[in-house]
């Protein structure tokens, strides 16, 4: 598998950041890069090639906007997750929302929609 497909998760939650890599793995995608913060993320995006994004809406106190601006900026395909009662801003309203609990079938759907397949 080449890094062609490289996915940045950006989830604080280390045991639901494990699951979705062990998801993306069963779907034959590499492991993901991934960060519990808005600062680690962006320093992944500026460091990286990546092709796509999984971002958590709420990280801690802060939420995953600057991330998805900053992807957005780049035309790097990308979808929120999110465990509900959280509004999208308008100017990534057109996004894709993945709701907690994860099932494997709505991650493919996301992935194979980013990817084209």
């Amino acid at each position: 598998m080449t890094d062609d497909r490289l996915i940045l998760l950006v989830e604080d939650d280390v045991l639901i950041g494990m699951m979705l890599a062990d998801m993306f793995d069963a779907l034959g995608f590499p492991e993901p890069a991934q960060a519990a913060a808005v600062e680690d993320a962006l320093a992944i995006i500026d460091a990286e090639p990546v092709a796509a994004a999984l971002i958590d809406i709420n990280l801690g106190e802060t939420k995953g906007w600057p991330v998805a601006d900053a992807l957005a900026e780049r035309d790097i395909p990308f979808a929120f997750t999110s465990g509900g009662g959280d509004v999208i801003p308008p100017a990534h309203a057109h996004r894709q929302l993945v709701s907690k609990p994860f099932r494997l079938s709505e991650i493919e759907a996301v992935l194979k929609d980013f990817f084209g397949e």
